[in-house]
């Protein structure tokens, strides 16, 4: 593993070998895609393949193993030993790649696989998972929890940052509202930015309606083009979406994910909307 040097806080952050893709301040949007889990080595290929003819360089997100599903009988992956080859294998051929850990005992694996190590948010606060991501010297993403309010998560990246590495971004995803509901305060993205580190939007998990479906989550996507727009014009400086070409069919979160044919004009709409948003 070669990790990159910790940057001093405020910096872009370089994802990726070779020519990295750099998120922060003065960058271009980056995008964060990919199905919500490895459903098989075909389908991420499939997938990777389809989101960079649209979205040309970008970080490539899968799960090897959700641990957080709502119900024992849903699907969680492959697990670690098949999931980061089949990830190690996609990185090799030159994709940044973003997988979440949910124990500690998982760092150190993850990040020979991965370029980020994302930290989901019912897990935001567990300072010895945070402190193992921070030691790894990847790149650290921080999903901020549903129940944690914008000014809070920076604790969570102070915990990262007390291993001496700054490679970190913070990712809204909504907030608890009343019962198996969410809503994003876009007042927390400028918040969130105020702190240093880049701000990625979390636009599908946004629209989630946690238990919606008694057993599962549901969703309303129909919303993800209108809060995405919202958030990109607020300033942030990388939107992440959950992406699949028949998302009725996805093994996971898939009424809350983006139809990959809707990706590119999204896509093109936002980078629109970043250039002219400018500095924010």
């Amino acid at each position: 593993m070669s990790a990159r040097p910790p940057i001093e806080r405020g910096q872009p952050l370089a994802i990726g070998d070779g020519e990295p893709l750099e998120i922060g301040r003065g960058r271009p949007l980056a995008l964060i895609a990919g199905p919500c889990v490895i459903e098989s080595e075909r389908h991420v290929r499939f997938l990777a393949g389809e989101i960079r003819k649209i979205a040309g360089p970008f970080i490539f997100k899968a799960s090897f193993d959700k641990a957080n599903r709502s119900s024992v009988a849903s699907y969680r992956g492959p697990g670690p030993l098949e999931g980061l080859r089949i990830l190690a294998d996609l990185r090799r051929e030159g994709y940044a790649v973003l997988t979440d850990i949910h124990e500690t005992s998982q760092a150190e694996a993850a990040a020979e696989a991965a370029d980020v190590l994302q930290i989901p948010a019912f897990l935001c606060r567990q300072t010895d998972l945070l402190i193992a991501a921070g030691r790894t010297g990847r790149a650290v993403n921080i999903k901020k929890g549903q129940f944690v309010s914008p000014y809070d998560i920076r604790y969570a990246a102070d915990k990262v940052a007390s291993t001496g590495n700054n490679n970190i971004m913070l990712t809204e995803r909504g907030s608890s509202f009343g019962y198996n509901n969410l809503v994003v305060d876009m007042r927390g993205l400028q918040i969130m930015r105020d702190f240093g580190w880049p701000v990625i939007f979390d636009a599908t998990h946004s629209v989630q309606i946690p238990g919606g479906l008694g057993n599962a989550s549901g969703g309303q996507p129909q919303f993800i083009p209108t809060l995405a727009r919202a958030a990109v014009a607020a300033g942030v400086d990388g939107v992440f979406v959950e992406v699949h070409e028949e998302p009725e069919k996805a093994l996971s979160d898939g009424p809350n994910a983006l139809r990959l044919d809707r990706l590119a004009a999204l896509w093109e709409r936002l980078q629109a909307i970043h250039g002219l948003a400018g500095e924010t």
